[in-house]
């Protein structure tokens, strides 16, 4: 159940926080708003790709291709920790992986492309990138996963 509710509050976190800020400050016309200039800019950025755009071109193949592998993942992901005895710290992270992959994937879906929009530069680096709650989370899961899943999958009761 903790993978489960992880996925959900990254999922929703993702949803509210795109469309507070694509269509609720209406970036998407906008372009950038200065939050707290320069450490934090939102600056729409509409991703066909994967991080920083990779493999991104207009081909409606390629935003299904996406959208299958990441449901491929998160289905293994889900089945690998479900199937295992795994600790806490690694369900939750797998959740969080998980809902922030799902809610790129309905970005995808719905828009053909992920919405980014969040901008932080710092110390006279301008960074030309942005990303999105869903992006962290994959990050922040996927970190989690190498550092807290167990390398047997077993019970942490059981003897080699």
């Amino acid at each position: 159940m903790r993978m489960f509710w992880a996925a959900f509050a990254i999922f929703v976190l993702d949803q509210i926080t795109k469309l507070a800020v694509v269509f609720g400050l209406n970036l998407r016309e906008v372009g950038q708003y200065d939050v707290w200039p320069p450490y934090l800019t939102f600056r729409m950025a509409w991703n066909r790709g994967v991080n920083f755009g990779l493999f991104a071109n207009d081909s409606g193949v390629m935003r299904w291709v996406l959208i299958a592998v990441a449901l491929a993942i998160s289905l293994w992901v889900w089945r690998w920790i479900s199937s295992s005895n795994q600790p806490k710290m690694a369900q939750i992270s797998a959740g969080v992986l998980i809902g922030g992959a799902l809610g790129n994937v309905v970005d995808r879906v719905f828009y053909g492309a992920v919405a980014d929009f969040l901008n932080m530069s710092c110390c006279g680096f301008n960074n030309p990138y942005a990303f999105n709650v869903a992006d962290i989370a994959i990050f922040a899961g996927a970190i989690g996963l190498v550092l807290f899943t167990s390398d047997t999958g077993k019970s942490p009761d059981h003897k080699a």
